[in-house]
């Protein structure tokens, strides 16, 4: 069984709102705090007192804040630029060290929804700290600035009812809770890349140890900023696709937030032949080859015939999803290329004024491949 992370104990505050806003967090908290049950009577009795505690801090919730940045006025592709002007920073990891970030931040929601071209961006800019037994990582109360991932040692996670009172300094031990406990490995604190607000638990070091950090800012930056580069070189391909170029300037970007990028190596298929139709593909760079196979009268395999290839600025996919059937070839990659996917439920959003291009398309080809 895997532990519970931290994040459903490290409570965010959230902005100013109504009595229901409150009430609905803090059962949100509740429910979290039942996750900790699991863990042991003991920590089943804590976890109550912290619940209790949590939803006393929501009566009057803190606001919020997060930095403004215009990715559009800081689009700058020089990264010697950027590093010289302490923009972005590079700290080196070994392989090892990048995988199990990487392992520790996959599962958090912020970085869900991040390419693997942004992911090693915010591992390249995640630096060291280096910690001793009994000290205070974050503090209950202090402004949020770092996220953490832990790279060795062991960290208690403690909440404190007394915490914002003159008086902490002197609260009992009865006072405070440990509610969970990382061991060797996890993260903590990913809250503070979005919002800037109190922390809502301590962690103490419980032995010496090592952590990855990342700083609010630069985790902004690094995602706002891809984000719109993303947007603008998907634009850019929509403007290659002629079958795209009825569609406005809106349905052209919420088409471009829509599409995600693969790369694929020489020879790896990227599309089976009777297989579902899940979406379609455009070409960003490289070439693909188009493989229909034939079966023998006797039902033996047949032979594989190449009809078509397809290179940057062309699209394939689209048969199957108009006429809702079955994949009718095979697609490969010819040397590494990279594919725009656009999966079945945006292109029925997004594409509706294309179809019947497409379908005459569709018509040509049959003509031209009988």
């Amino acid at each position: 069984m895997t532990d519970p992370p931290a994040s459903q104990y490290i409570v965010a505050k959230a902005t100013d709102s109504d009595d229901d806003d409150a009430a609905a967090a803090a059962a949100a908290v509740t429910t979290r705090t039942a996750h900790a049950r699991l863990l042991s009577p003991k920590a089943a009795s804590a976890s109550a007192r912290v619940a209790r505690q949590a939803q006393a801090q929501f009566v009057r919730r803190h606001s919020v804040a997060a930095e403004q940045y215009d990715p559009e006025g800081d689009d700058n592709d020089d990264e010697e630029a950027d590093h010289a002007a302490g923009r972005t920073a590079i700290h080196a990891k070994t392989e090892a060290q990048r995988t199990r970030i990487r392992d520790a931040v996959s599962p958090i929601f912020i970085f869900r929804s991040l390419d693997a071209d942004q992911i090693n961006d915010v591992i390249d800019a995640m630096f060291e700290r280096r910690v001793d037994a009994g000290d205070d990582v974050i503090r209950q109360g202090d402004d949020g600035d770092n996220f953490y991932v832990i790279e060795s040692g062991v960290y208690d996670v403690i909440f404190s009812a007394a915490a914002g009172k003159e008086e902490e300094e002197d609260a009992s031990a009865e006072a405070k809770t440990v509610v969970h406990r990382f061991e060797e490995r996890g993260s903590f604190g990913e809250m503070a890349l979005m919002y800037n607000v109190p922390r809502s638990a301590t962690v103490t070091a419980v032995t010496s140890g090592t952590l990855w950090a990342m700083d609010r800012k630069s985790f902004r930056r690094i995602v706002l900023r891809s984000a719109y580069r993303k947007r603008k070189r998907y634009e850019a391909l929509i403007d290659t696709v002629p079958m795209l170029r009825s569609i406005d300037a809106y349905e052209r970007m919420n088409l471009a937030d829509a599409l995600t990028s693969s790369v694929f190596r020489d020879g790896e298929r990227i599309i089976r032949q009777g297989a579902d139709a899940d979406g379609m593909y455009f070409v960003e760079e490289g070439e693909v080859r188009i493989v229909i196979a034939t079966t023998a009268r006797d039902g033996a395999a047949g032979r594989e015939t190449e009809v078509a290839r397809m290179k940057t600025g062309m699209y394939f996919g689209e048969m199957a999803l108009v006429e809702n059937s079955p994949r009718s070839a095979s697609v490969f990659a010819v040397g590494t290329t990279k594919v725009a996917f656009l999966e079945r439920t945006s292109f029925e959003r997004l594409l509706g004024p294309c179809v019947d291009v497409m379908k005459r398309d569709i018509d040509v080809y049959r003509k031209n491949n009988p």
